[in-house]
Formats: structure tokens, C-alpha cells, sequence
């Protein structure tokens, strides 16, 4: 068994350099108190805030954002080295409390530009204002949605209630809720938690599968009516949302903000609708290659490949990955080189209490981190390119925006990562000679298209459906959520694969229902990266790509994404993205004739 090490024992230069970012505690404590204190300056333009005043106004607010970012950033990163760390615990709980004052001190600034003279705003954007444009237009854009001063401080007090629902989805889910161990074909018992579940369901035992599935689901079930009611309560508390804030729809209330026109949402189900019979063909390629003649929901994530070594060194990683992110062009490589080998923006392998998976984050003022566990395998290598591309786009973004648009939206925040992991797949697919190699590259990367683009699109049509039944007045009951989920499972993956019962009750397992309408991203994402990473190879778009990193949030998504040659207003995208899916299904078929 491997040993897991502890955070001092790990080496210097696999670790990331996070005193780039503050060089001690200290600094990090007298910035905080300063920053605190620094709260007071925004008064003085409280209840008193004009055109003229605006421009010095913004640029404090600005410039204490950003502290209030690195000081978060830099407390939850050591925190996430260590959990067991209390030093770094304490922090994160005052950067949250100081991430808390700082949203109650500015929440007076887009009350107050709502309450100015539009004529004179909108000629001051044009002097004075300019660097503000597009976040002015913005704020004018939802001014029927933007309530008086006083009843946005309310709305921000009671934020924290309206939170109830996810909170206590992720208490019962991570706390309370227990599993069975899953036991074997040969009767050896297996222990199962969310973090082995997966491993157990890739399992080429079929009983193991089995066990480990029903033994999930059987723990939902125990808690069915509690958590129909969170859930309901959940969609319940979007629905009153948007009403307060004037939208027709929940949906509409949670596109408005990126601008997205609420036709991008139904034009996805709808294309991908269309599509479903590409998805079908993939399950009856499965239930052929695995040969199993009656075909279960246990048994769509499990390998098509045996015997196949997935091993690759992190050092393997960097260079294969390097080379195949080439064109993308010099520059980006060069500076993706330096970050991997010499700045530090990467801590690499796992320690006694480091946070799980991998993830990219940062402050603008600093280089990007990213924190992986990395163990050898080609999974690896693709986490690899996936959470560079974020580094990448944060980087390229922090470098060429002010801090007001230095970030860029959730709509396309998985666009940069999944173009690194498509150029990584069609550098791989193009180079392999192995037959067993390429099959186990197709499966990986159409499982990717079936977990990301069909999976949940799925889930987002079932979000819009049990939104539109609590906006038509209808109750959400445990029956009729099971009952409309299973319709849906049974539509996506067609008659080659049984409607196991059990199915019906996933949605009471996905956290992801409790940030409502944010699940369809993923398939944009995923649909706007493919087609960019098939124009970046093969219609020289390197260039608007990287245009299009550099842009954080200075035009809605809509329009960067428009850019750089992908209109997802249309069909288009997605349409491209099957038919790339169609390839490997014909490739795959190819080589188990």
C-alpha cells in the first residue's frame, strides 16, 4: 500500500509557491487589519454617492477587493494543504467573516448608480467612466430587477437562510447519510463511500457493481420524504427569487446575470433531444463489448478495455501534455513550460490531509495555483491539462483586464480547461499504435461526451421541469420527482439498457440541484470547447482562442464566445459536438467488428 506522506515531508519543488502570494502570516494578518480598517474609507461615499465621485469610488472598492480576494484565496489554499491545520482554519474563518463585511460595505454602490441621471452616466462613460462601461451597462441592464438600498441590505441578511436548503442537503449527504459495504462475487466485502463508489461501479465485477449501487440508492430511499422536502424547499426558495426580483421565470432569474438568453437553455435539450439516438447506439456498443445480454444502470462506467496499463509519470504527463497543446501556438506553451517547472504554480502529489481531487484557483495580483493529487495514471494526465487550461485562461485574463473585469463567468469557465483535454485526446488518438490503447482513449473520451453533454443535459431538463411544476403551483413529492426522473433516464439511454427502479431516485443524490440551473453549463462548456479545440487544429483559431482567454469579463460570454467563431445563441456547437461523437463511435465500432 502506498504511504501517505505528511505536508512537510513532501518536497520543496512538488509543492506550490503560495508566498507569492503573501510571504508569511503575518504580512498576511497585517493585511487583513488593514483591509478591515480600510472598510471605513467607503463610508464617506455612502448615502452621498454622485457622477462625480463615482470613478474614485469604484477604484476603492476595487482596490480593496482585491485584498479581500487574496487574503480568502491565500487562507483557504493553506487550509486545503492541511485540514487538519487549525492555524489555517482560523484564517479561512476570518477571511469568510471579512468576505461578509466587505458585500455589506459595498452593497450601497449599485443602488446608488441605479438612483443617477441615465443621460449623465451614460455621457460619462464615454470620459471619465470608460473603464467602467461595460459593468455600468450591466447594472443598467438589471435595474428592474435591482431592488431600493434597504431592501437589498435585507435580501443580503437573509442570505444566509435562503442557504438552508444546500446546507442541509450537505449536512445529511456527507454527514449523516451511510452506506452498506458493497460485497464482491466472491463475497468479500468492500466499504463504500462517495469517494469509492465510482471505483466500485469501473469494476469489472458485475455483483460488485450491483451491490455497491443498490446499497446507495437503498440509503436515498431511507430518506426519501426528507429529501424530496429539502429539494422542494430548494426550488421553492428559486421561485420566490425571481419573483422579488421581477423575472418571469426562475430560469430566466439564473441566466440573467451572465445575460444568457434563456433560448440557449432550451435550444441545448432541445439538440441534444435530436441526438439521443447517437447515445443509444453508444449503450448497445457497450452491452456488446461487455457482452451482457441484459444490461443494467450499474454498468455504464465500467472499462471497456482490459489489461491495459494507464501508468504515467507526472514527468511523462508534462512533456506529452506540452507537446500536444502546440497549437495553441509558442508563447502559451512557453509560459505553460515555465509554470509547470520553475514558478511554482503547482503542487503536485497527495499528503495527509490535503484536499481530495484537484481544482484552480487564485487572486488576480498573483499567478494562478492548482492543487492535484496526482497518481500516475492517465486519468492523471488529463486532470493535468484540464486544471492548467483553467490556470491558463486566470492568467491570461489577470494579465491583460483591470481587476473589474478580471474574472471571467461560470457559462464559460470549463471552456479552457476542456480545449486542453480535447487538443491532449486528438494528440494522443493521432499518435497511438496500440489497438487496446486507442480503444481505451475512445471510451475515455466518449465517456466524457455521455457524462458531460447527455448526462447533464439530462439533469438540466429535469431542473426546468420541476421548476416550471412549483411555478405552475404543483407540489413536489417524492412520487412525482421519481416518477418524472425515470422518464427521463429511460429517454436518454434508450431500451438497450433496463429502467432499473432505483434510477429513478439519483436526483435525490446530485448536489448540484441546489445551485438551480447551473448543471447546463457543463454541456455548453463542453459543446463551445470542442468546437474550439477542432478550429484550433484545423481552421487556424489559435489566435482568437487566446484573444478569447485574455478577456475575463469584459463582454457578456455570449459575445467572447461569438469572438472566437462559436455562437452557442445557435445550434451550431452542439451539432458540431455530435458529430465529433458520431467519429468515435464509428472508430470504436471499427475495432470490435
Amino acid at each position: 500500500m502506498k504511504k501517505i506522506l505528511s505536508r512537510n515531508e513532501i518536497k520543496k519543488e512538488f509543492k506550490w509557491n503560495i508566498e507569492d502570494l503573501f510571504e508569511s502570516d503575518e504580512l498576511w494578518q497585517r493585511t487583513y487589519d488593514s483591509t478591515e480598517a480600510s472598510f471605513g474609507e467607503l463610508e464617506k461615499y455612502a448615502g452621498s454617492l454622485d457622477i462625480k465621485g463615482l470613478y474614485s469610488c469604484l477604484k476603492l472598492r476595487d482596490s480593496i477587493s482585491l485584498n479581500v480576494e487574496q487574503l480568502y484565496v491565500y487562507a483557504n489554499l493553506r487550509a486545503n494543504e492541511n485540514s487538519a491545520n487549525t492555524l489555517y482554519q482560523e484564517l479561512s474563518g476570518k477571511a469568510d467573516r471579512l468576505l461578509t463585511l466587505y458585500s455589506k460595505a459595498v452593497a450601497f454602490i449599485e443602488p446608488a448608480i441605479l438612483a443617477m441621471d441615465k443621460q449623465e452616466l451614460i455621457s460619462a462613460m464615454d470620459k471619465e467612466l470608460k473603464e467602467y462601461r461595460h459593468y455600468i451597462e450591466d447594472i443598467l441592464r438589471s435595474s428592474e430587477h435591482i431592488l431600493s438600498a434597504d431592501k437589498e441590505e435585507i435580501l443580503a441578511q437573509v442570505y444566509e437562510i435562503a442557504q438552508g436548503p444546500s446546507n442541509i442537503f450537505y449536512m445529511l449527504n456527507n454527514a449523516d447519510i451511510k452506506f452498506k459495504n458493497a460485497v464482491d462475487s466472491k463475497g468479500e466485502e468492500h466499504t463504500l463511500t462517495h469517494g469509492t463508489y465510482s471505483s466500485c461501479l469501473e469494476s469489472k465485477d458485475r455483483e460488485l457493481r450491483r451491490s455497491a449501487f443498490n446499497n446507495v440508492y437503498d440509503s436515498y430511499y431511507a430518506q426519501k420524504n426528507t429529501l424530496a422536502a429539502i429539494y422542494s424547499a430548494s426550488v421553492k426558495k428559486d421561485v420566490f427569487n425571481a419573483n422579488i426580483r421581477n423575472y418571469s421565470s426562475a430560469l430566466e432569474a439564473m441566466l440573467f446575470s451572465g445575460n444568457i438568453p434563456t433560448e440557449v437553455y432550451h435550444s441545448l435539450i432541445e439538440t441534444v433531444n435530436r441526438h439521443l439516438p447517437l447515445m443509444h447506439r453508444y449503450i448497445r456498443l457497450r452491452k456488446k463489448i461487455l457482452g451482457i445480454g441484459d444490461m443494467d444502470m450499474y454498468d455504464i462506467y465500467t472499462p471497456l478495455v482490459d489489461n491495459f496499463d494507464t501508468r504515467k509519470t507526472y514527468e511523462e504527463a508534462k512533456s506529452t501534455v506540452l507537446e500536444a497543446l502546440k497549437p495553441l501556438g509558442e508563447k502559451y506553451c512557453n509560459l505553460l513550460e515555465k509554470a509547470l517547472n520553475t514558478e511554482g504554480w503547482v503542487d503536485i502529489y497527495e499528503n495527509k490531509g490535503k484536499r481530495s481531487g484537484a481544482y484552480s484557483w487564485g487572486a488576480y495580483g498573483c499567478h494562478p495555483f492548482v492543487s492535484l493529487n496526482y497518481d500516475d495514471t492517465v486519468n492523471s494526465m488529463f486532470t493535468l491539462a484540464h486544471e492548467m487550461g483553467h490556470a491558463m485562461h486566470s492568467h491570461y485574463t489577470w494579465d491583460n483586464q483591470p481587476v473589474v473585469y478580471g474574472d471571467y463567468t461560470i457559462f464559460v469557465a470549463e471552456v479552457a480547461s476542456t480545449v486542453n483535454e480535447a487538443l491532449l485526446m486528438r494528440h494522443l488518438l493521432n499518435t497511438v499504435t496500440d489497438t487496446n490503447e486507442k480503444k481505451y482513449l475512445l471510451n475515455y473520451f466518449m465517456e466524457q461526451f455521455r457524462g458531460t453533454l447527455f448526462r447533464q443535459t439530462m439533469f438540466a431538463e429535469f431542473e426546468l421541469e420541476t421548476h416550471t411544476m412549483a411555478e405552475r403551483g404543483e407540489t413536489l413529492t417524492f412520487e412525482n420527482m421519481c416518477r418524472l426522473y425515470s422518464e427521463l433516464n429511460a429517454k436518454y439511454y434508450g431500451k438497450d439498457i433496463n429502467n432499473n427502479e432505483k434510477i429513478s431516485w439519483e436526483w435525490a443524490r446530485i448536489p448540484h440541484f441546489y445551485t438551480a440551473f447551473y448543471v447546463y453549463q457543463y454541456a455548453t462548456g463542453y459543446s463551445a470547447a470542442i468546437t474550439l479545440s477542432e478550429k484550433i487544429l484545423n481552421e487556424n483559431g489559435a489566435e482568437k482562442y487566446i484573444d478569447f482567454l485574455k478577456s475575463g469579463s469584459s463582454k457578456y460570454s455570449i459575445d467572447l464566445l461569438k469572438d472566437a467563431g462559436v455562437d452557442m445563441t445557435k445550434s451550431e456547437p452542439v451539432e458540431r459536438a455530435m458529430k465529433v461523437f458520431e467519429g468515435l463511435l464509428d472508430d470504436m465500432e471499427k475495432l470490435t467488428v
